[in-house]
């Protein structure tokens, strides 16, 4: 296990995470622990997509009514080269192409990044052709009533709409692209990331100072971008697949198991490298920061039965976060900000069953634990929560 735990107990971790007793904030200060000393980013993971299909239009302007301080999306390449806002290139994932009768014959299998799916896949679509199809929103525990209703921005869409509501709103409004599944779109002959530079360049944004965050969970497509002149702030994505609820270690699984331009390549090394001192050291040399599943920060644990397995604790037939508690945090925030580098974890969200037990049902208490351990910002699908508990930490220690 190459996660750095501390000695605290998870019970004791629990209590110092969520108690904000009167002692500890007679000792705080109003210095934040985020690398810049600024308070936490909060980012619109795919828009408002906890209350609307995500990566559209509707879903962006609803987050930032809501008050987000950056926007986050997925960028994919059409059949005509150009790029759209879909987190998935199979489409029957986030959108309504199974109830469009004329493009039935696109049907088909084929690997993603290694990974055996049935669909339609974007590569095989016009933009026009996109452009007929609706959003759909991927958790059947959301609201499902604005399925189909709301057109795939392109890219450039985005921007102008980024710009337009910055202007609108009198604040800054920052985006997040990821260039997603490059080394695969590249296969195909459908390179995204020279697009994405000249793009970046035509809105006037290239510096690290500019509205913008660039990231990937290819490092080769962010040095890429890097060797062709792109100056923004760009960061490194680490994925895992699950925990052991026994032991509270990550799991791996393909394809989110290591970057797929590793695998093309024999690299055995899975995404736990990078949250090494080494593989930040490394990251460092090309990235400002790391975008880790929230779960190499503070990961959780089941109760394990006498048969060895998970125990569904509050018995509502699955075993999910909601069985387990967090544990002790690892030392990834601190040690990436040694290293330079800053920390937006993914992706926090209200749904119960993705909310460990000790956090009592609340996802305030969640973003609270890691607010207070200093991560530079979060990728949330409920902007309104995440800014409520920010207020709540920023009150707590006296800002």
């Amino acid at each position: 296990m190459i996660l750095k735990f501390t000695a605290i107990a998870g019970a004791v971790l629990a209590v110092a995470a969520l108690g904000a007793c009167s002692t500890m904030n007679a000792s705080r200060t109003s210095s934040l622990a985020t690398l810049d000393g600024k308070p936490p980013l909060v980012v619109a993971h795919r828009g408002a997509s906890g209350y609307l299909p995500e990566e559209t239009l509707e879903a962006y302007a609803r987050a930032i009514e809501l008050g987000a301080d950056v926007i986050e999306m997925d960028l994919l390449v059409s059949k005509d080269g150009v790029l759209v806002a879909r987190h998935d290139p199979n489409l029957a994932i986030s959108t309504d192409v199974a109830k469009h009768p004329e493009f039935a014959s696109r049907r088909k299998t084929m690997q993603v990044d290694g990974e055996t799916q049935t669909g339609w896949f974007v590569q095989d679509f016009t933009l026009a052709e996109l452009k007929t199809l609706g959003g759909v929103s991927t958790d059947a525990e959301r609201p499902q009533q604005f399925n189909g209703q709301y057109r795939i921005p392109t890219f450039q869409e985005i921007i102008d709409f980024a710009k337009a509501k910055s202007r609108e709103t009198g604040r800054t409004i920052a985006i997040y692209p990821e260039t997603k599944n490059p080394t695969w779109f590249r296969d195909m002959g459908l390179p995204m990331e020279d697009k994405v530079v000249a793009m970046i360049n035509a809105a006037g944004w290239n510096s690290k100072t500019a509205p913008i965050y660039v990231q990937s969970f290819e490092p080769g497509s962010l040095k890429y971008m890097k060797s062709k002149g792109l100056n923004t702030r760009l960061i490194q994505l680490i994925d895992g697949d699950g925990i052991d609820m026994k032991t509270g270690s990550m799991t791996y699984a393909v394809p989110v198991d290591r970057p797929y331009e590793w695998t093309k390549a024999g690299d055995k090394r899975t995404f736990s490298s990078m949250v090494t001192p080494a593989g930040l050291a490394e990251i460092k040399t090309y990235a400002d920061g790391i975008g880790p599943w929230k779960r190499y920060i503070f990961s959780i644990q089941g109760t394990i039965g006498a048969d060895g397995k998970a125990v569904d604790v509050n018995k509502d037939g699955k075993i999910n976060d909601a069985d387990a508690t967090t544990i002790a945090p690892t030392t990834l925030v601190a040690d990436a900000h040694k290293a330079g580098l800053f920390v937006h974890p993914f992706t926090f969200r209200n749904e119960n069953r993705r909310l460990a037990a000790d956090y009592k049902g609340d996802p305030k208490n969640e973003y609270l634990a890691y607010y207070r351990l200093g991560v530079d910002g979060v990728f949330t699908d409920f902007t309104d929560t995440a800014l409520a508990a920010r207020a709540i930490y920023l009150k707590e220690i006296g800002r």
